[in-house]
């Protein structure tokens, strides 16, 4: 692991967020990361960065996002992009990222936000379903 590359475990992300990674998992959304800016910004505390390999996943991935969250507690995102090559779903709290590979690359979040810290996506501790 790089040096400048900060990684944590998280002992157990908010419920939403944790119903959005679900949520973009199930729609085969892929490199997913989650930023804890909560040291590094003030406007919010989560970036959840994903990619879909094409408008129509990308739209599918942030479809199943608000659906996830909606069912979840009615939160409504401030939504931009839908349709284009980056879809931003802000919930205020957190923020999700949906990028075709190339715009990832070319904004490349993970670089820009360098001091917030990696959290491990994949080790997370999973509420149970239900």
């Amino acid at each position: 692991m790089a040096k400048t590359e900060k990684r944590r475990k998280l002992e157990r992300f908010p419920k939403q967020l944790d119903a959005a990674i679900r949520a973009a998992e199930d729609k085969k959304a892929v490199d997913l990361v989650v930023l804890d800016l909560r040291n590094a910004a003030g406007f919010t505390d989560y970036f959840l960065i994903c990619s879909g390999s094409n408008p129509r996943q990308i739209r599918a991935i942030a479809d199943a996002v608000i659906d996830a969250l909606a069912v979840q507690g009615g939160a409504k995102p401030h939504l931009e992009g839908y349709g284009s090559e980056w879809v931003l779903l802000d919930y205020f709290d957190f923020i999700v990222h949906i990028f075709a590979p190339d715009t990832r690359l070319f904004y490349d979040l993970e670089r820009l936000w360098g001091n917030a810290e990696r959290v491990d996506v994949d080790e997370r501790p999973r509420p149970a379903r239900g």
